[in-house]
């Protein structure tokens, strides 16, 4: 998609694109950027294992588990075989990435704090072609592709691909061998799916309806679903969904105190436990104050947290 910039009053030009030559260089960029290009936290570059050498290891604070980053510039390769070979290095060495992340930080994670089923690989490359792009549309595949572009004026663009069609299990294509059988059982891809699945039909038509509100908010918001709720995400997380059967707690990460709520429909849960960001919540049953939620409380979040 071109990017244009403004020149005089209603006239625009086209940012012209300039191409990376090497992967180094997109290395370093997304390595000095990470946090907010990916939100991850930065471990080690080239962490080698064996035969095998991980361009950039970092990881998720908000699943506790490891991300494997790879940048290519060519297309000449299989996401899917490099992936599995990246995920059964990391199923088979657990105790090298701990102790990378121990020494690196300083501190004394036990096995048990990471969630190894939500570690992921992510491919990060000018260009993937059509084959690498249909070679993913797998529900329960923990493998990301992110297209990067750079224009002139320093201006960088990182887009992630999204299958529309990721409703096949990777289990009715691949003959499974030893290694795909265990990270099978290892790794877990989490879907919006997972937490439809044993709704109330109404419940479901609701989620719909307010994450096509939020999604029209910005065309560059990611829906990153976890374990236990379904994150939107701008520079950050700005608004949590955690679905039961039959409702829906709504997190808007904001600051208590800073909501300004005229019906007061949330709830402060700055003091208790509770699952996703923020110190607010609302609990819906229906599309009753559905409108309300959205433009007051949840567009609220986003502009603090963009």
């Amino acid at each position: 998609m071109p990017l244009y910039k403004k020149i005089k009053k209603q006239l625009f030009e086209v940012v012209k694109e300039k191409s990376f030559k090497f992967e180094k260089e997109i290395q370093s960029i997304v390595e000095q950027n990470l946090k907010s290009f990916l939100n991850l936290k930065f471990i080690r570059s080239e962490f080698q294992i064996g035969n095998l050498r991980i361009d950039t290891l970092a990881f998720d604070e908000e699943t506790n588990s490891f991300q494997i980053i790879e940048y290519k510039r060519g297309s000449d390769y299989s996401v899917v075989d490099q992936g599995m070979s990246y995920l059964g290095l990391l199923l088979n060495n657990k105790a090298d990435f701990l102790l990378e992340y121990n020494e690196h930080f300083n501190i004394n994670l036990k096995r048990d704090d990471i969630d190894w089923s939500q570690s992921k690989v992510i491919f990060i490359s000018p260009f993937f072609n059509q084959y690498q792009r249909n070679s993913i549309n797998f529900k329960d595949l923990p493998i990301e592709l992110w297209e990067i572009y750079r224009f002139e004026n320093n201006l960088i663009q990182l887009e992630q691909y999204k299958s529309t069609i990721a409703n096949a299990s990777l289990k009715s294509v691949i003959k499974k061998s030893k290694i795909i059988t265990e990270i099978d059982k290892e790794f877990f891809n989490i879907t919006e799916d997972h937490h439809l699945k044993k709704v109330k039909p109404q419940i479901k038509e609701t989620y719909l309806k307010l994450r096509d509100l939020i999604l029209s908010i910005d065309t560059n918001i990611r829906i990153k679903p976890l374990k236990k709720w379904i994150a939107f995400v701008s520079k950050t997380n700005f608004v949590d969904l955690s679905i039961l059967s039959s409702s829906i707690n709504i997190f808007i990460n904001v600051k208590k105190n800073k909501l300004i709520d005229p019906k007061n429909l949330s709830r402060d849960v700055s003091k208790i436990g509770h699952c996703g960001n923020g110190d607010y919540m609302v609990k819906i049953k229906s599309d009753e104050n559905l409108v309300y939620i959205f433009n007051e409380l949840i567009k609220q979040s986003y502009k603090i947290n963009s």
